[in-house]
């Protein structure tokens, strides 16, 4: 299965894109892959139309939604996993209907689109702009420095302007020419006619790569390609409650593109180190602790380890193996939560050490208890240890 690409660059926009900017961009793919446009295609055309329509409309869910896009930008796509999907069952809906939902009703019937003839499109879209490559790296983290939240260092190479020629890939000017090909605009069109009238399609010039300029005479450190490879250190912040495998993305922060670009994105994968003494169940945390028969019997207090610092926790006399007490606002944060009463809870699990082998003496102490120490079935010990062992 091929990976998923950025929701900005489906739609060709950058992170700063105004609402208004994503309509737009919206508008302009499901003109173009709408498959009721492509019903004169072949079956490998029909079949691209249909899935780069679907990943658009996934884009356009997602970024045209405040929360959505704000949990997107945040933390990639683990912020919005499925909340993009949509139901395709029922067919891809009309397209007159689809700009009209976009624009309230500002467009005629299909096919009558102003500035469009036949199926194709008019005007020119100027030179395409690049992207650069997302960058992939990991980061380790401490169940400590996830209850708070830190910054992590990390260490990339990654593709950067070339400081000899500034990114062009030349280093006068005069030797950056209009592409011959498609004559500055990065794109080239091809008409063909078809029984619903003549269909324009426009691909990316070969010659230019769709910048619409080439170089004559190549930057000598960076070859005409206006970028160079270099290793750089770039601070992350991990917001606190974060979990193993969660991605953040940190905007602009992968490879450089050609001719001034947009930079792809930098996707730092969570790794979360196992704790000593504490598990981790989403914000709850757990934590067993053994003692002996007579602390048991007798009560005591023990200390607990947290994230913030040891706790004392008091246990009463009699107090029955796999009894579980409950530390509250003492686990993880969320990480959508607000304040103390999003935090998980630490859960302690009390387990009643019984020795295989007494000394004689023990063994006398012991015999002396026999009688008077007896099981009383009234009591509701058992009760107790059955409902709150649900936790483990």
């Amino acid at each position: 299965m091929a990976e998923k690409r950025d929701y900005y660059e489906v739609l060709g926009l950058q992170k700063g894109a105004s609402a208004d900017d994503i309509k737009g961009a919206y508008r302009k793919a499901a003109l173009k892959w709408h498959p009721d446009r492509w019903v004169s295609g072949t079956d490998a055309e029909k079949k691209t139309a249909e899935e780069k329509f679907k990943e658009a409309s996934e884009a356009y869910s997602v970024l045209s939604d405040p929360d959505k896009r704000a949990k997107y930008d945040q933390f990639g796509f683990a912020g919005v996993d499925g909340a993009g999907a949509q139901d395709w069952s029922q067919g891809f809906g009309n397209l007159n209907d689809i700009l009209n939902n976009l624009f309230g009703g500002a467009f005629g019937g299909f096919g009558g689109f102003s500035g469009f003839e036949g199926f194709g499109f008019g005007g020119q879209q100027g030179p395409r702009q690049q992207r650069g490559r997302d960058i992939r790296t990991r980061v380790k983290v401490t169940l400590e420095e996830i209850a708070s939240g830190c910054e992590k260092e990390v260490t990339i190479e990654r593709n950067r302007p070339c400081p000899d020629c500034g990114g062009r890939g030349a280093k006068n000017f005069s030797d950056i020419k209009t592409c011959p090909t498609c004559k500055g605009t990065g794109q080239v069109q091809h008409v063909t006619n078809t029984l619903f009238g003549r269909a324009m399609s426009t691909a990316v010039c070969p010659q230019c790569n769709g910048t619409g300029k080439v170089v004559t005479n190549p930057c000598g450190r960076c070859k005409g390609a206006g970028l160079v490879r270099v290793k750089e250190t770039v601070k992350v912040r991990i917001p606190a409650g974060v979990e193993d495998g969660m991605q953040l993305s940190l905007r602009g922060e992968g490879h450089a593109a050609p001719q001034g670009g947009v930079n792809g994105d930098l996707l730092v994968i969570v790794e979360e180190q196992p704790h000593a003494q504490l598990k981790r169940d989403g914000a709850n945390l757990f934590y067993t602790r053994v003692i002996s028969v007579a602390d048991a019997m007798l009560g005591c207090e023990i200390q607990v380890p947290a994230l913030d610092g040891p706790q004392r926790l008091k246990l009463e006399p009699g107090t029955q193996s796999g009894t579980v007490e409950r530390l509250r606002g003492k686990g993880l944060p969320s990480v959508n939560g607000y304040g103390m009463s999003s935090r998980g809870d630490l859960y302690v699990k009390i387990l009643v050490w019984i020795p295989r082998k007494l000394g004689r003496s023990e063994r006398e102490a012991i015999e002396k208890m026999r009688d008077s120490v007896r099981p009383d079935p009234n009591r509701d010990d058992r009760a107790l240890f059955e409902k709150e062992s649900q936790y483990f």
